[in-house]
Parts: structure tokens; C-alpha cells; sequence
């Protein structure tokens, strides 16, 4: 190689350096499928009751994806997607609870129900 070429080489090898850094560094893309996932969780909990069963989850689940779209807004894609992610396992949570509460509420009236057949058992058994 001469001279010129080898100062061209060097020059094109900086640039294509560079373009990776600068590519690497590039803008995340919108996370708009976690997004609808974050906020079909949320509705979900609120269809499973978690407002009623697990208000501070909710609460919580609520506040983090108001974030999450002020910070898609904003063009925060990397925090607008950990908070959205937050926000499902919160609502997640929220749901889940729910269900456990219902359950166990129906457990009990379960159990108040068999009492009530082993009343009536033992008093026409006498």
C-alpha cells in the first residue's frame, strides 16, 4: 500500500468506528407492544377486582403507567419500557391477589355451607 491509500484506509476504518458507536448508541425503539401488554394487564386486574382486593398494587400498577407514557412522550423509550414492565408485574400482582381473596372467600362460605348440611344431618339423625 502507498501512502495515500493507507491514510484512506485509516480514515475509513475511524468512519466505519464511528458509525457503529454512533449506531450502537441509536435511538431504542418505541415500546409500544409492552405498552398494550402493561395496559391490558391493568385491565385485567380491574376485571379480577383488583381495585377492591388490591388497591395499593393497583394504585401502584396505575402510577407507573402514567410514567411509562409521559416517558413515551418525552421519547424515553428505555425508561417509558421499565416502567410499563413494572406496571404489569404490579398489575399482575393486583390480579392475582384478587383471585386468592375470592377464593378464599368462597372457601368460607363453602365451609359455612357444610356446617350447616352437618346441622341438619345430625339433627334428622336424632
Amino acid at each position: 500500500m502507498n501512502v495515500l491509500s493507507r491514510h484512506q484506509w485509516y480514515l475509513a476504518a475511524a468512519i466505519g468506528c464511528a458509525a457503529v458507536v454512533i449506531g450502537g448508541c441509536a435511538s431504542v425503539a418505541p415500546p409500544t407492544e409492552q405498552m398494550a401488554v402493561s395496559k391490558s394487564a391493568i385491565a385485567n386486574a380491574v376485571s379480577a377486582g383488583g381495585s377492591e382486593y388490591a388497591p395499593v398494587e393497583m394504585r401502584t400498577a396505575q402510577e407507573k403507567m402514567d410514567r411509562a407514557q409521559r416517558a413515551m412522550a418525552k421519547e424515553d423509550y428505555e425508561n417509558a419500557r421499565s416502567l410499563a414492565e413494572e406496571a404489569q408485574a404490579d398489575a399482575r400482582l393486583a390480579e392475582k391477589k384478587a383471585e386468592s381473596a375470592k377464593a378464599q372467600k368462597a372457601a368460607i362460605v363453602l365451609q359455612d355451607d357444610i356446617r350447616v348440611l352437618r346441622e341438619e344431618i345430625n339433627r334428622n339423625g336424632k
